[in-house]
């Protein structure tokens, strides 16, 4: 008896301490530290560094606990506090390619502007790897505001985002929650809910569609899990048929020649896991566009496939201070990286004009 009575006294301290510990747990209210990300000291960009902007790297934790990784390009010469935006993208890229080449042009231009990786891509961190959530992707443009706005070299009242390809769905979506963003440019934008779930041009809008699409993705997780691993779906193919849309020829141009290729973008290697695309059938980026204050500027090509998505969100809009720039010319990859074709001092003009300096 005196045996049972040790070991019941032990079980109701070991549940005691862990009762105690859980409770401790959920009171809990600090911020996540910062994950230690092995961070690439070399210039391993797709685009030539420029003389005219100093450039370095941070970390900085988004509110799920993840730690994302960015280049920050800040104009030489200046004084602060400065103007900022934070820039991403293209959907399934890394910032070695668009979004810091947008980075270090906005710089030049006298911003302190930021690159950073999504969560789950990149040099960030999370787990598992190239995981894409429309609302994490969002949060992720909230995060980078979270770090400029305590930043000291910034004016927090001047903080602006700037999302290309997918990541312009991501930007207006966090223009919409995030009142801190003074100013929301999205660049050649694709809308990546509305054609997951609709296909290009809403070709596949029914619930027909998004049932066997939905079956299948479900069908794949089972396996993923048998497999304890995540299949990927593919970035842009390695040969592309000579009768392919002119726009996947476009992709092939970017991400798989020295111009884009890059060994950590999804697009130039594996892709995205499969069982990403689940979430964007049900979820949707644009219900509270119109509600959005402070001024939206969409840039996109005459000749882009994807022009519906931004010309379409841009009506979506309400106000006077909102803004559509349609290059004369340009596709859709046009608008990645080259500087004959983006409007880099339109974008930089908008920025002053919706945030001006006090």
């Amino acid at each position: 008896m005196k045996q049972i009575m040790t070991a019941a006294v032990l079980l109701c301290g070991a549940f005691a301490a862990n009762t105690q510990t859980m409770n401790d747990i959920n009171r809990n209210t600090q911020l996540p530290q910062p994950e230690q990300l092995v961070l690439v000291d070399d210039w391993d960009k797709v685009f030539a560094k420029s003389d005219k902007v100093e450039h370095s790297k941070v970390t900085f934790v988004n509110r799920y606990g993840i730690t994302l990784a960015a280049d920050v390009y800040r104009p030489k010469g200046t004084s602060t506090p400065l103007p900022a935006v934070a820039v991403s993208g293209p959907f399934g890229a890394v910032k070695e390619q668009s979004s810091g080449f947008y980075a270090q042009q906005l710089a030049e231009r006298g911003f302190l502007a930021i690159a950073f990786d999504p969560s789950f891509t990149g040099e960030s961190g999370g787990m598992p790897r190239r995981v894409a959530s429309p609302d994490i992707n969002t949060e992720d443009f909230s995060a980078a505001v979270d770090f400029l706005a305590t930043n000291p070299d910034v004016d927090p009242e001047r903080i602006g985002i700037l999302g290309i390809c997918g990541w312009g769905g991501f930007a207006v979506s966090a223009a919409a929650s995030d009142s801190r963003i003074k100013a929301a440019v999205a660049s050649t934008m694709y809308d990546m809910c509305r054609v997951t779930a609709n296909g290009y041009f809403d070709a596949d809008d029914s619930a027909e569609a998004r049932d066997r699409a939905r079956a299948a993705l479900n069908a794949r997780r089972t396996e993923d899990y048998r497999n304890g691993a995540y299949a990927r779906a593919g970035g842009v193919a390695d040969t592309i048929p000579a009768d392919a849309p002119q726009f996947m020829h476009d992709y092939y141009d970017y991400y798989k020649t020295p111009r884009g290729f890059h060994p950590r973008s999804g697009n130039s290697t594996d892709g995205w896991n499969v069982t990403s695309a689940l979430p964007f059938i049900n979820f949707t980026l644009g219900d509270r566009a119109s509600e959005i204050v402070n001024p939206v500027m969409i840039v996109h090509g005459e000749k882009a496939h994807s022009r519906y998505f931004g010309e379409d969100m841009f009506h979506r809009l309400n106000g006077d201070n909102k803004k559509l720039v349609i290059v004369p010319g340009a596709s859709h990859t046009d608008l990645y990286d080259r500087l004959d074709k983006i409007p880099f001092d339109a974008i930089a003009d908008f920025y002053n004009e919706s945030m001006p300096a006090r």
